[in-house]
């Protein structure tokens, strides 16, 4: 954590957008490696419950969202630095204890541990961002971090089934662990130090209730932090659910890591369009229509499986095509308009608005997901749901921005 933040060569524009959709990915390589092994893990851990097995996805959120909060004061105070060793650190350690536990509950805390760690990479890689850029340029550029990052979820399944094929699920958590140390290397030789000691705010309380003043009275950041939170509960229950509906209620098995995968391309081009888009159309108008998506094609899901009976595993696909698509466009606009107003403090701004959506997904997310109930509709439902909230909370976000531009 004290190494120099200085390094020999600068780091370029694309190694910086690689480096920083690595720390992102944390989080989705975490969590979707392990989803081919959900299986496994509940029968290996005599799970109580087939709805068990989502809690070592939507605790780790648990852990990702109570942490959040601190990472960005850390880093205002101790440097950007500082804030991504400290998380890595941590996360090495809810590793170790994932790879030797031997019930259920010892893996969830494990699961916990871990998110709370992986919460340092990504909270302080979005206030690097913010340093950096802003305005419409810092949205093309979370665009195109999540363009990189989405290789992770095309990627993490299938990995996690090919690990399978040759070790136990354990040794899925000996690859985070190797995953981990090379981003600590990483950013240790590359990463420059973005926050000098002459705009760092001192670690007291004072000023961290202050910036969390400024961040509650901006009606934008407020707006979009809960409207980002509702869509990310619509994907947090889709992940948490996801091996059950494709691979046990449409019974893909061994095909559910690859058409994820699929799924998760599908995020991908949906960002590349918006990294596109967004200079000409703006952050609200793609928002509003992502939201839109989401909860179009959800209902559309949820008439037909009240009216006709279960739709073909095609209309499923379908429906959480559009619907993932749709949340690739959303999170890079929602979070550059919530840290738009927010630079002075982008270091706590990132991490409350990071905690906020995580907590809310961690609650609501797995109330939706084990509303399961071998069908997917309770999971649609929840999507219309997340998406009226969402449409309505990012209208009231920009009612008064639309106002003094008109």
């Amino acid at each position: 954590m004290t190494a120099p933040s200085q390094v020999a060569r600068p780091i370029g524009f694309a190694e910086f957008i690689a480096l920083m959709a690595a720390l992102t990915a944390m989080v989705a390589m975490s969590i979707d490696v392990i989803l081919p092994a959900l299986s496994d893990i509940g029968r290996d851990l005599a799970a109580d419950s087939p709805n068990d097995r989502q809690l070592t996805v939507t605790m780790f959120f648990l852990g990702l969202a109570v942490s959040q909060i601190v990472y960005g004061p850390l880093s205002d105070s101790f440097g950007r630095r500082f804030g991504i060793f400290l998380g890595l650190g941590i996360y090495l350690a809810g590793t170790a204890l994932c790879l030797f536990s031997e019930t259920l509950p010892v893996l969830v805390a494990g699961r916990i541990i871990q998110g709370i760690g992986a919460a340092g990479p990504r909270i302080v890689a979005n206030a690097i961002v913010r340093d950096r850029y802003s305005g419409r340029e810092m949205a093309k550029v979370s665009s195109l971090i999540m363009t990189i990052f989405v290789v992770v979820p095309v990627l993490a399944p299938l990995l996690g089934q090919g690990l399978l094929l040759f070790v136990p699920w354990r040794g899925i958590f000996w690859f985070l662990a190797i995953f981990a140390l090379i981003a600590f290397v990483w950013s240790a030789m590359r990463l420059e130090e973005t926050l000098p000691p002459s705009a760092r705010s001192p670690f007291r309380p004072r000023p961290i209730f202050e910036a969390l003043k400024l961040i509650l009275s901006n009606r934008l950041a407020v707006g979009c932090t809960l409207s980002m939170g509702f869509v990310f509960t619509a994907f947090l229950a889709f992940l948490s659910s996801s091996q059950q509906i494709l691979g046990e209620t449409y019974g893909l098995g061994p095909l559910f890591p690859i058409t994820f995968s699929a799924l998760a391309c599908v995020v991908g081009f949906s960002s590349a369009i918006n990294a596109a888009l967004v200079m000409r159309f703006g952050m609200q108008r793609l928002s509003t229509i992502g939201i839109a998506g989401v909860g179009l094609a959800s209902l559309a899901y949820a008439l037909w499986s009240v009216g006709v009976g279960m739709p073909p595993l095609w209309a499923a696909i379908l429906w959480l095509a559009i619907s993932v698509g749709s949340i690739g466009i959303i999170f890079g606009n929602l979070n550059a308009m919530a840290m738009e107003p927010l630079g002075s403090v982008a270091g706590v701004a990132a991490g409350a608005i990071g905690s906020v959506g995580s907590l809310m997904s961690s609650v609501l997310g797995t109330a939706i997901a084990r509303s399961y109930d071998g069908t997917a509709l309770p999971i649609a439902l929840g999507f219309v749901g997340c998406s009226v909230a969402a449409l309505v909370l990012l209208q009231w976000a920009t009612k008064e921005r639309v106002r003094r531009v008109r």
